[in-house]
């Protein structure tokens, strides 16, 4: 008996761990994968979603994040993407999983590298998020930004 409380209480901090809070990225988003929407505009409700990314340790990881739709696409952007772990290795996989409220859906992330694509995307959150400041600026840590497509 004594020997399985070890066990009971890792499995209970793995399942605690699972899905990221607004303080801490989790590891697997859970729920049942739907069809990938044509029309992102849903999204405008929710302030925040989860993106659950293929991380170099076999075990996935997952974080809390903003997120934009522009004309029914859905965009997500990095804020000083250096000091992040999770950016890189979307450049390595850009295979992901996004759950927005209780919806989960398989994407696959395409970063922005145009001004004029990125311009219209840094508008969009500036409104929602009411920011004072560009995130496309140069000024400061800048942002990557995405733009998630189906698999």
């Amino acid at each position: 008996m004594i020997k399985s409380v070890p066990i009971i209480i890792l499995a209970g901090i793995l399942l605690a761990g699972c899905e990221p809070t607004a303080t801490r990225p989790g590891l697997w988003v859970s729920g049942e994968v739907e069809n990938f929407p044509s029309d992102w505009a849903f999204s405008d409700e929710f302030k925040t979603i989860a993106l659950q990314v293929n991380a170099p340790y076999l075990l996935p990881h997952s974080i809390v994040i903003w997120c934009v739709q522009v004309d029914g696409t859905l965009y997500v952007a990095a804020r000083a993407p250096e000091g992040k772990r999770w950016p890189g290795w979307v450049e390595i996989d850009s295979d992901v999983i996004l759950k927005v409220g209780e919806r989960l859906f398989d994407g696959k992330l395409q970063r922005l590298t145009d001004p004029n694509e990125i311009e219209p995307v840094s508008d969009a959150y500036a409104l929602k998020y009411e920011l004072t400041s560009d995130l496309s600026s140069t000024d400061g840590p800048g942002s990557w930004f995405w733009r998630v497509v189906s698999r």
